[in-house]
């Protein structure tokens, strides 16, 4: 039970339980100022109109784009150790 909660999900990333907590604690935050500003922007349009949106594609390019470059590097390390 322990191992599922807190382990196996950041193994499926790869990263550590800190590493994780830090990555996720991160765009909590991230998230969460964005939120509040989309609803200062709901009451006052005139604030904050790109705020959600620049949040939502940083994040994306945190996640996605840099999980993929790190798979990569991952796999160009492991072919070049393989090789020495």
């Amino acid at each position: 039970m322990f191992d599922k909660l807190f382990l196996k999900h950041p193994r499926s990333v790869e990263e550590g339980y800190f590493e994780h907590f830090c990555v996720a604690a991160g765009f909590g935050s991230r998230m969460f100022v964005a939120s509040l500003a989309c609803l200062v922007h709901a009451a006052v349009p005139g604030l904050f109109m790109r705020t959600g949106s620049n949040a939502i594609r940083e994040l994306h390019e945190r996640m996605v784009t840099n999980r993929k470059r790190k798979s990569a590097d991952d796999r160009y390390t492991n072919l070049t150790q393989r090789e020495r």
